[in-house]
């Protein structure tokens, strides 16, 4: 398993945590998923061999947040 942090913008409530957590967590691979609302970051372990950043990435901003 490896760990990534990925920058959340877009971010403004519980709501939008739930949302990103629900989002990261569907994706094939993920092991675990924390978003802070505070530091606007989610942190995702995943088994590399299924996905990755880019994955992370793509799922976020089809969520309709932002990551830059």
């Amino acid at each position: 398993m490896q760990t990534v942090e990925l920058k959340v913008q877009g971010m403004t409530c519980q709501g939008c945590v739930s949302s990103v957590t629900r989002t990261l967590s569907s994706v094939p691979g993920v092991q675990k998923v924390d978003v802070s609302l505070a530091d606007s970051r989610a942190t995702v372990t995943y088994d590399p061999a299924k996905a990755g950043p880019a994955d992370f990435k793509r799922a976020v901003e089809n969520a309709g947040f932002d990551a830059p």
